[in-house]
């Protein structure tokens, strides 16, 4: 097998098992995977429009809406129209959304944390160099 077909084998690999690793967390603070990548995305900022936020989550547009009335229902977010046009909304981390994402952001890098913890600053560096590098050559 040639090397190029290993590495995406691999890549593959450590993509699911960080996925599995991750969601089973996320899952356990009682949110989806989905959730948490929404709060994450809207922390510490001032909000964002349902565009930015989908380019900006792994979350599809059919599915947004879903997880974003649901997070809403939760009293996590809230939405309010952009320029009196009803079909663009403003989406934001309501006082209990900031709240639950400083808690859960901070457990969900504590909890992820250790399993890098073997590697030097300069392994680490040289891992994100790599992936970066590969990231690049897949974008227009």
């Amino acid at each position: 097998m040639e090397n190029f077909q290993i590495t995406i084998r691999e890549l593959v690999r450590c993509y699911q098992a960080f996925e599995q690793l991750s969601n089973r967390h996320i899952r356990a603070m009682d949110l989806t995977p989905a959730q948490f990548d929404i709060i994450a995305t809207l922390g510490n900022t001032q909000g964002m429009s349902c565009r930015e936020l989908g380019e900006k989550t792994l979350i599809t547009k059919g599915t947004l809406t879903g997880v974003l009335d649901r997070l809403e229902a939760r009293g996590i977010i809230n939405r309010e129209t952009i320029n009196e046009d009803r079909r663009s909304f403003r989406v934001y981390l309501s006082a209990e959304g900031e709240a639950v994402f400083h808690r859960t952001f901070k457990q969900h890098l504590e909890y992820i944390q250790p399993f890098f913890s073997e590697f030097t600053e300069q392994k680490l560096s040289e891992i994100t160099c790599t992936l970066a590098e590969l990231r690049s050559k897949f974008q227009d």
